[in-house]
């Protein structure tokens, strides 16, 4: 059987290995800033979840930048990064809204 990739040919000309260079350490920092995206949105809902008000308040505050700082980047489009922060915004909301009542009952 052969193999699913075909095998990549080295560029020849020094500008196309200076692209493939460059390509290797832009593709790490934008998996990075992905990953602490992803982690950051995922941390808001857990919090949510487990109904801790003052800890999704928080981290919602950190996740807002960590978003901005990803679209501003382009590595998300910047009406995704609004849609994900307008959900976890409505879920922070709606968790605050839930507790008073959840007091008083």
């Amino acid at each position: 059987m052969a193999s699913a990739k075909p095998k990549k040919k080295n560029p020849r000309l020094a500008s196309g290995r200076k692209r493939v260079r460059q390509d290797v350490k832009i593709n790490a920092a934008n998996t990075s800033l992905r990953s602490k995206y992803r982690t950051a949105v995922k941390n808001v809902e857990k919090a949510v979840l487990a109904g801790d008000k003052t800890k999704a308040t928080e981290l919602f505050a950190k996740a807002q930048s960590i978003v901005d700082t990803v679209a501003d980047k382009g590595i998300f489009h910047k009406n995704k990064a609004a849609r994900d922060k307008s959900r976890l915004s409505a879920k922070v909301k709606a968790l605050a809204l839930a507790a008073p009542a959840q007091a008083t009952a």
